[in-house]
């Protein structure tokens, strides 16, 4: 196609724009840290570092591994915003797409990025201030940092030779002038994100940390974990015969599971199968690129597909090859896919098959799934077995209803009786009456997936406030709220 450029005048993004951009992509902290995590196994690490440093408002962030390192020029490239396209020729270790990984990632939780690299040679430093680009205007990338960062990576270099060194400072939510060494709340917060970090690095690399060719990946000094969401190794698990679907030149592999009851697991495995986010969120496909998980626990859309508790032990796994990326509409965080057309049939039988035999398990030899193996943050209820009876109970760590009885005041008594009543008086008989076993006539919180009804959002808007208000900052109680039923299945202010 012949070009005619003086038709043309260049519309250049401002920087400030730019920037505020790449930091609003939603990413949660441990999502970020796993995009840097990315890098060191395409670098070829064996033994990859997250440092989570408390020190009040200078508290900071480190990822440290023993890759390959980049020279000079390369670290300014691997700096340089969307310096390749998703269409660029990557290698058989590369886990990244966009070229926007480590700058949108540190960008949505840093306001200075520091990388120090070697390949053998010289260490090269460049730091991206984010203060620096939207007071100038400009994309100015420093050479070197200054002498306090300085000293910080000399530290975590602890004398490597090669390598590559991403440190975040002036951390979002952490810096701030009211915050000093001695807040134990803040403090605290900032140590259970780097429990959670911890969590979710054991699952989204768990194939890289087993094997002969496994990895260690540590977190402040503790190895994480590998956390297998299939139970592969437990004699008990079901599985259901591989499926190779074709796509276009390649093929899609999915591999379906449905896991033991409680009554053929110990209270440990129980727990620990459970997963991050509870029985009832790790339910669903686990889609896979290249070994590294990409979602984890969802239906993926599927029509007439949500999360229910009789499906709690149904999970399938989805290889999909890096080439196919465009098709399942992979973003940026790596963090939501959606199926390509063609096999969206197939994968729908495959989840009805499963979610058939899981219920058929928990309806013969399970017991209730208790929710309290997830965050207690997220059901406004808990259902357990006790002393052979089923017990309903409304969730007193929530936070609205946490909310209600502490600052409720006169009320606090009405509220608390009103509960009590609520629990006693779960219309079990009806509902049994009017609900078959296998029926899809189950109630559906505020009408149903995609977007929010107002009615959804102003009880999601009293919970960001309950959240704000014990403690969490604006973007951790998004965070939560986005993976809160019923809303983690709906689109609203907390996707943004």
């Amino acid at each position: 196609m012949s070009v005619k450029y003086e038709d043309y005048e260049v519309a250049a993004p401002d920087p400030a724009g730019m920037v505020a951009s790449l930091s609003s992509l939603g990413y949660s902290l441990e999502a970020a840290v796993a995009d840097l995590v990315d890098n060191s196994i395409s670098a070829r690490a064996r033994r990859i570092d997250i440092e989570f440093t408390w020190a009040g408002g200078d508290s900071w962030i480190a990822v440290v591994d023993d890759g390959d390192g980049m020279t000079s020029d390369q670290l300014v490239t691997a700096m340089t915003v969307a310096a390749r396209g998703p269409g660029t020729l990557r290698t058989g270790t590369d886990l990244g797409r966009f070229g926007v990984g480590l700058k949108s990632a540190s960008f949505s939780q840093a306001r200075q990025l520091t990388v120090a690299s070697s390949d053998g040679g010289e260490w090269s430093v460049r730091t991206w201030d984010l203060d620096v680009v939207e007071t100038s205007g400009k994309w100015l990338l420093r050479r070197g940092t200054g002498p306090d960062t300085a000293a910080l990576i000399e530290g975590l270099r602890d004398g490597a030779d090669k390598g590559t060194i991403v440190l975040w400072r002036r951390l979002k939510g952490f810096h701030s002038e009211g915050v000093g060494e001695d807040d134990e709340k803040v403090q605290q917060q900032f140590y259970d994100e780097a429990e959670r970090t911890e969590s979710h690095l054991g699952m989204v690399f768990a194939r890289f940390l087993t094997g002969s060719g496994r990895r260690t990946i540590r977190v402040s000094g503790t190895s994480v974990e590998p956390w297998d969401p299939f139970m592969a190794t437990h004699p008990s698990v079901q599985r259901l015969p591989v499926e190779n679907l074709p796509l276009a030149e390649d093929q899609v592999r999915v591999e379906a599971f449905v896991l033991p009851s409680a009554q053929r697991l110990s209270e440990d495995d129980h727990a620990r199968a459970a997963g991050p986010a509870g029985w009832l969120g790790q339910q669903g496909f686990y889609v896979y690129r290249r070994n590294r998980l990409i979602l984890a626990g969802q239906w993926l859309g599927l029509a007439g597909m949500r999360r229910e508790e009789r499906y709690n032990l149904a999970r399938i796994a989805i290889d999909i090859p890096a080439e196919t990326d465009a098709d399942w509409g992979v973003d940026v965080r790596k963090a939501s896919v959606v199926p390509p057309v063609a096999l969206r049939r197939h994968l729908r039988r495959i989840a009805a098959k499963t979610r058939t035999r899981a219920a058929e398990v928990l309806r013969h030899r399970g017991r209730v799934s208790a929710r309290t193996h997830g965050d207690p943050l997220l059901y406004a209820w808990t259902v357990k077995r006790e002393n052979g009876q089923v017990n309903c109970r409304i969730n007193r760590s929530h936070p609205l209803v946490r909310e209600l009885l502490q600052h409720g005041r006169d009320s606090a008594p009405e509220a608390r009786a009103l509960i009590r009543l609520l629990e006693e008086t779960v219309p079990v008989t009806a509902l049994r009456a009017l609900h078959e076993t296998d029926s899809e006539d189950d109630p559906v919180p505020f009408g149903g997936e995609s977007m929010a009804p107002p009615e959804a959002v102003e009880v999601a808007e009293q919970v960001f406030k309950s959240l704000v208000t014990q403690g969490r900052s604006p973007s951790a109680a998004r965070d939560r709220i986005r993976v809160m039923p019923p809303f983690d299945q709906m689109q609203g202010f907390w996707n943004t």
